[in-house]
């Protein structure tokens, strides 16, 4: 009897433990949805609105998913979560980390890129004489760890920019606003508007992607399991995170900015709705040639490649190919 008893208890536990919409699941017959906890790179914001606009307009859910957008931040790191089983996806911010899984050999992959344009950018103080990216070489630049061995590569090989111009930038934008002399990093949807918004000061901004940067950028990564176990989830989340990117730059994207800010209370209306308007008016997410939301290229990864290697990131040997599949791209 007290087998029995223990028995009801977890049944009883588990059932609690079940969403309504679960057992309405189970009671139908319905198959239940399979669960794919996503994790993104930074706390909620415009430049992940495409997935919250499939979560909040069921893009998801039509296709058999259970979605759960886990918020990045400082300190989450993306692979490992992936790599520990702790999330069944996870967002890639940019080429060289995608890169330098597979040259670590971890068993995770991208398949498919919702920013065909890096949004990185450096900004400059008006009326310094910077006209051009090239105008900053030799003058102070504040740039993250990360940077520094990412895009950083590139801007020193297209512009012969040296490692003493590097000054430690921790996302607080007070030393840049302090020194006219100086540049930082930033992102098109993001530090543009909050400088000028904060200082009254409009920075001269520099899309490192129009410039030649051949870097992806918010790609989705999946890990080699996933791809072989269930690679419909796998198609399906990102047909439904397609769907829901064209929905967020050109439709009604209330609902979506509402999930945003309820994830991330400190976003405010103003700053999305600039943001949207910048990943728009730049391209971002199709790229000056149009290609389809999503979509990668083995030329575009070559490129990138070859640009990285030859600056000795990676070694020329190295499978790049693994970093990547088009398995689940937009044809």
């Amino acid at each position: 009897m007290k087998a029995l008893r223990l028995l009801a208890v977890a049944f009883a536990a588990l059932v609690a433990a079940c969403s309504p919409a679960k057992r309405e699941e189970a009671a139908s017959g319905q198959p239940q949805r399979t669960v794919i906890r996503f994790a993104t790179d930074w706390r909620a914001q415009a430049e992940h609105g495409g997935f919250y606009q499939a979560l909040a307009s069921g893009e998801y859910a039509k296709r058999g998913l259970d979605v759960q957008i886990v918020q990045g931040g400082p300190g989450v790191n993306v692979p490992q979560l992936l790599a520990s089983g702790a999330v069944e996806l996870g967002m890639g911010s940019n080429s060289f980390i995608v890169m330098n899984l597979a040259q670590e050999g971890v068993p995770v992959r991208a398949v498919a890129a919702f920013m065909q344009k890096d949004p990185q950018v450096l900004l400059a103080h008006p009326g310094q004489g910077i006209d051009s990216i090239a105008d900053l070489k030799g003058r102070p630049i504040l740039l993250s760890d990360a940077s520094v061995t990412a895009f950083w590569v590139w801007l020193k090989a297209r512009y012969g920019f040296t490692d003493d111009q590097v000054r430690k930038y921790t996302f607080n934008s007070a030393p840049f606003l302090a020194d006219k002399r100086v540049a930082q990093q930033g992102y098109v949807t993001s530090e543009p508007y909050t400088i000028e918004k904060a200082s009254g000061m409009k920075p001269q901004v520099f899309l490192l992607a129009d410039e030649g940067y051949p870097g992806y950028a918010t790609m989705v990564l999946a890990p080699d399991s996933l791809i072989a176990r269930n690679p419909a989830a796998v198609q399906a989340f990102v047909e439904a995170s397609a769907k829901g990117w064209a929905d967020y730059l050109n439709g009604d994207a209330s609902a979506a900015d509402a999930l945003i800010r309820k994830d991330n209370p400190e976003m405010t209306q103003d700053v999305l709705d600039q943001a949207r308007a910048k990943l728009k008016s730049y391209r971002i997410v199709e790229g000056d040639e149009g290609a389809a939301i999503g979509a990668m290229s083995d030329a575009r990864w070559k490129t990138f490649f070859d640009m990285a290697s030859a600056q000795g990131v990676y070694p020329t040997t190295l499978d790049y190919r693994a970093a990547y599949t088009l398995q689940f791209t937009p044809k």
